[in-house]
Formats: structure tokens, sequence, C-alpha cells
């Protein structure tokens, strides 16, 4: 195989389940009723969290190593998913706002944190990421991709094959319905955003550390969260095409690392930052194109208010 082409289909999986886990997560949110906007955020906490984990376990057995810092980086997201959760489902405030400020706010915690580890104003993490790296038929590939393969499917049966899940959709297409058969909306709604900060935190630290080995956390998760949210659209809030839809974008996202690689790509002499600004180029074109055919939850966005009907 090409060395091109290895490169190619390296740096497309591990986008693809970055992308994938944390539209899942995305998914869940709005499936119950709440917009989750916060996913960069959310990302950013649970890729800081993970890759302090990642530090202190350093030096344990692999397997035991990732499972704690997976584990650390989806609590964090659950723990910051909360701010979202209790502003949206208690205070009742506007969803966009809200996840838009903690978007904003994961950054800066993340850069204070970073600085206040390194006793410096650095904001950049250093670490070991070869626990999480395997090779298989020549190619590079981290034990993200498996993981995300399982939330994919566990994805699935949990929104279709559950109570669990029928309640979540219910609660997402008309509350006062599922209220009035004594689902309690609350509940369902808190749960669908933990979820989505479980999922989300551990797409932030998917992100992170298999590509390299340090992150400056000054620049977040560049975006991914925002990406996430246009493969959630595009996939119809359905798993199975949010992981065709991820694939899709990871493809774009790709040509990123490798122009330089690719001949008749390289002697176009385009800057790096145009191959970046792929993805997001093609989010906005798909969704002007697709999103009049987009079927979002009916409810998605509006706030439950038990006493009206």
């Amino acid at each position: 195989m090409p060395n091109e082409l290895l490169l190619l289909v390296k740096y497309t999986l591990l986008y693809s389940s970055v992308l994938m886990m944390v539209a899942l997560g995305g998914m869940f949110s709005e499936r119950s009723g709440i917009i989750n906007i916060a996913l960069e955020g959310i990302m950013v906490v649970g890729g800081l969290i993970g890759v302090l984990a990642t530090q202190m376990t350093h030096g344990l057995e692999p397997v035991l190593q990732v499972l704690i810092s997976v584990l650390a980086a989806g609590l964090a997201g659950v723990v910051y998913s909360l701010l979202l959760a209790f502003a949206s489902i208690n205070l009742k405030a506007d969803q966009t706002i809200g996840g838009t400020a903690l978007n904003i706010l994961a950054t800066a915690i993340a850069m204070v944190i970073a600085k206040r580890v390194n006793g410096s104003q650095s904001s950049k993490l250093d670490y070991t990421n070869s626990s999480f790296i395997y090779k298989i038929f020549g190619i590079d590939v981290n034990v993200f991709l498996f993981i995300g393969i399982f939330f994919l499917i566990l994805s699935y049966i949990i929104l279709y094959r559950t109570r669990l899940g029928l309640r979540l959709r219910s609660c997402g297409e008309h509350p006062q319905a599922a209220d009035s058969v004594g689902i309690n909306v609350y509940k369902m709604r808190y749960i669908g955003v933990l979820l989505s900060g479980f999922l989300g935190g551990i797409g932030g630290f998917a992100y992170i550390v298999p590509a390299v080995q340090s992150w400056n956390f000054e620049v977040g998760v560049a975006g991914m969260g925002f990406l996430a949210l246009a493969v959630m659209i595009f996939g119809q809030w359905h798993p199975l095409k949010i992981a065709l839809a991820a694939v899709f974008f990871s493809v774009f996202k790709s040509l990123a690392n490798i122009a330089d690689s690719i001949e008749f790509l390289s002697k176009l002499q385009w800057p790096k930052e145009i191959y970046n600004m792929m993805p997001f180029i093609a989010s906005m074109i798909i969704l002007a194109l697709f999103s009049r055919h987009s079927r979002a939850p009916k409810a998605e966005g509006v706030p439950y208010d038990k006493g009206s009907r």
C-alpha cells in the first residue's frame, strides 16, 4: 500500500473515531431535548483531565493506564456537562448562550490548570502516548477506534432497543405527552446531557493524545466540537448515519496532515491553513444544501415547564 494511502487511512481513522464519539454524545443530548453547543468545551475539559491522568499513571500496565485515563476523561466531561444541564433544565436558561459560555470557560480553565501544573506561563503539557497506539497491517491504529466502535454499537442499542432510548426520544419529541404517561422529563434530559458529556470528554481525549505527545491548551481542540455538531446534523441524529458522516468529514480533515506527502497536492503549494479550513467549508456547504431535509427533534432547545400543556 502506498505511503500516502497509509497516512490517509491512519488520520481518517483517528479523526473518524473522535468526530463519531462526540457527535453521538450530542445526539443523546438533543434527542432528549437539550441543544449541546458546549461540545467543544466538554472536549477541552475531557482532554485536559485525560492528559493529566495519563501523566499520573505513567509506568502502570498499558491496559490499566488506558482504562484509568479514558474513564477520567469521560467523568470530567460528565461533571462539566452538569453545568449545562443545570442551567438548561433547572434554570431554563437559553441553551445556545449557555453552551457558548461553557466553551469559552473551558479553554480558560484548561490554560490555568496547565500553567499551574507546569509551574510556568506555558500551557503545553507533555505525555507519552505509546499505550494508546498499535500497529495493525502496517497501519498505526489507536485504541480509540475500538472504543468508538463499541460506543457506536452501544448507542444504537440504547436508542432503539431499550426503554431508556424510547423515553429519551419521547422527551425530545413531545415532552408533555411523555410526562402524561409518567416519564420524568427532567431526569431523562439530565441523562441525555450526561451521556453527551461522557462521550464528549472521551472524544476530546481521543483527539489530543494519539496524534502527538504534547498539547498546547491555548488552542482548545481547534474547532472539532463544532465540526462534530455538523456531523451530528448531517447524520440526522442517527448513530449509523453519524458514523458515515464522521468518515466523510475526516477525509477532508486528514488532508491537512498529508498534503505535503501527496505529489499533486504538494505541487499546488497551498498553505496548510487552507486544508484545515476544508472540513468546515464542506460542513457549511452540505448543511446549506441539506438542512431543509433535516428533521431535528421537535422539542430540542425548548425549556420544559411541567405546569404547561
